[in-house]
């Protein structure tokens, strides 16, 4: 039984501080491959790291609050250039001021008028269109209108902060409303800064740079010389262009690509063993594929030869066969030789264990020719003539074969002898042969009908045993391949508890 690659023993490196290395190595891509792809993922879940909630169904106000998860907007805004936008800071600092003032008891009117009026101008501006947050927005509209049982977000800011209103409601109430329902969508808001190159602010390669591709640059080098060291007339150039699958480690775009060199130190550093998943995701691929150009190279075998055969120059082809026409690579004319092996094996061997067959055969054509050519008709119905004629026919066939095994017995030991003589003559036979085939097939009437028939024959192959493959398919494969690669099942590899069970019930 084949065993799979991933159940065999693995081997641990003989210097145990570069397999340490490794596995360094092999951790820090892993913690960088994460920064990476947090830092992708950064900019579009900007909103989820500053509020820290998760909103499962969008259309539902259910929220979950993530509390526990520390506020990371502070450290890592500087990475990405982005800064608190002017506008919607200042309207978040209007607010500020306006409650607490009406917290301290003071009527603020001059406070909600100016608040009234930066609402107005952040729906009249749009502050948010510059973060691509313009549903933010349409968001805060909805809700004002919702509260004010209005039709114009304008009209519902101004009557929400109005006297008529807050003489009705409690500061303290509506206090709630705002700071749970619009200013934090209004903090989500923000200014991302711009390079020279027109680009937004990204400064995530600096800190990939100093920290991470400098570790994987000297680990590719010490790599390198680990393989020139292996082989020494390996030069660097070469040593790096085998280490091609690092180079996204080096790469300052296309990022999510170091998910092939990390997945591969993983694995050599003995820290995961991926190749159950890799057999696993590739066997199906590799079976599809195997199908497809098994069928695309029998197709165009086929279809070649057919070619061949309908070609006018197939009697100059079989010509061709000659042995003096044909190459040869180590001076050895092979379908002479094979000839002069396969001649004795036919008539020393498989020839005298046909014998009765040959007997029946002949016997029963000789006593056709008897009953058609020396009786008459009219003896026919006597018994004692026609079993001699059987045991006269049954005798002269026994006689014939008799003599013709004899005679190939007697060529097949001939041929079995090394002569030169008789080389050339098998040569000159088979010569002669293909000459007189494609004589034949040249002046005959046979040329164009073999043609015909021989091209039927390989398109039924085309469309019986092509078609099989596809009708057999991937499945039946894959089951065989499970066959050979997966092991039986032992009563010491996890099924103990099945074995003692059947052992119970045969008690």
């Amino acid at each position: 039984m084949v065993r799979p690659r991933w159940h065999l023993r693995s081997s641990v490196a003989s210097n145990r501080l570069g397999h340490r290395w490794d596995q360094f190595v092999a951790l820090w891509a892993t913690f960088n491959l994460l920064w990476v792809c947090f830092d992708i993922s950064y900019v579009p879940l900007r909103t989820f790291w500053l509020q820290r909630n998760l909103y499962p169904l969008p259309s539902a106000p259910l929220v979950l609050r993530l509390g526990f998860l520390p506020d990371i907007t502070p450290l890592y805004d500087p990475v990405k250039g982005i800064e608190p936008h002017r506008e919607t800071q200042a309207y978040l600092d209007a607010f500020d001021r306006m409650d607490r003032a009406l917290l301290a008891g003071s009527p603020a009117g001059d406070l909600r008028e100016r608040q009234v009026a930066m609402t107005r101008a952040m729906i009249d501006d749009n502050p948010f269109l510059a973060s691509g947050n313009s549903g933010t927005l349409e968001k805060i509209k909805n809700r004002l209108r919702e509260r004010a049982d209005l039709d114009s977000a304008k009209q519902s800011a101004e009557k929400l902060l109005g006297d008529e209103w807050l003489k009705r409601q409690s500061w303290n109430e509506e206090r709630r409303f705002w700071q749970q329902q619009v200013l934090p969508l209004v903090a989500t808001n923000y200014w991302r800064s711009i390079d020279e190159n027109g680009r937004p602010t990204d400064d995530f390669w600096r800190i990939d740079l100093l920290l991470f591709q400098s570790v994987f640059l000297a680990d590719i080098l010490l790599r390198a010389a680990r393989l020139r060291r292996r082989l020494p007339g390996l030069s660097w150039g070469d040593a790096l262009l085998r280490r091609w699958t690092d180079l996204p480690l080096l790469m300052p775009f296309w990022r999510w690509l170091r998910l092939i060199p990390v997945v591969e130190r993983l694995q050599t550093s003995g820290l995961v063993n991926m190749e159950p998943l890799r057999a696993v995701v590739s066997r199906a691929v590799v079976a599809l594929l195997a199908v497809e150009l098994f069928e695309v190279l029998a197709l165009q075998l086929m279809d070649g030869a057919q070619g061949v055969i309908r070609s006018p120059q197939w009697p100059e082809r079989i010509r061709r066969l000659r042995s003096h026409q044909t190459v040869s690579i180590n001076d050895e004319r092979e379908l002479v030789e094979l000839t002069r092996i396969w001649g004795p094996l036919l008539l020393s061997q498989v020839g005298p264990r046909m014998a009765p067959q040959l007997q029946a055969v002949l016997a029963h054509a000789l006593q056709q020719s008897l009953q058609s050519m020396v009786v008459p008709p009219g003896l026919r119905q006597l018994q004692l003539l026609m079993q001699v004629e059987k045991e006269l026919t049954q005798q002269l066939a026994a006689g014939l074969v008799d003599s013709l095994m004899e005679l190939s017995r007697g060529a097949g030991s001939r041929l079995q002898q090394q002569d030169n003589r008789q080389i050339d003559l098998l040569r000159d036979c088979v010569d002669r042969f293909w000459d007189e085939l494609a004589e034949a097939l040249e002046h005959g009437p046979v040329l164009e009908r073999s043609q015909q028939l021989v091209c039927a024959l390989l398109e039924e192959l085309k469309l019986t045993y092509l078609g099989q493959i596809n009708r057999t398919g991937i499945d039946a494969l894959i089951r065989e391949l499970d066959q050979l690669t997966v092991p039986p099942a032992t009563p010491g590899d996890g099924d103990s508890e099945t074995v003692a069970r059947s052992e119970d019930q045969s008690r």
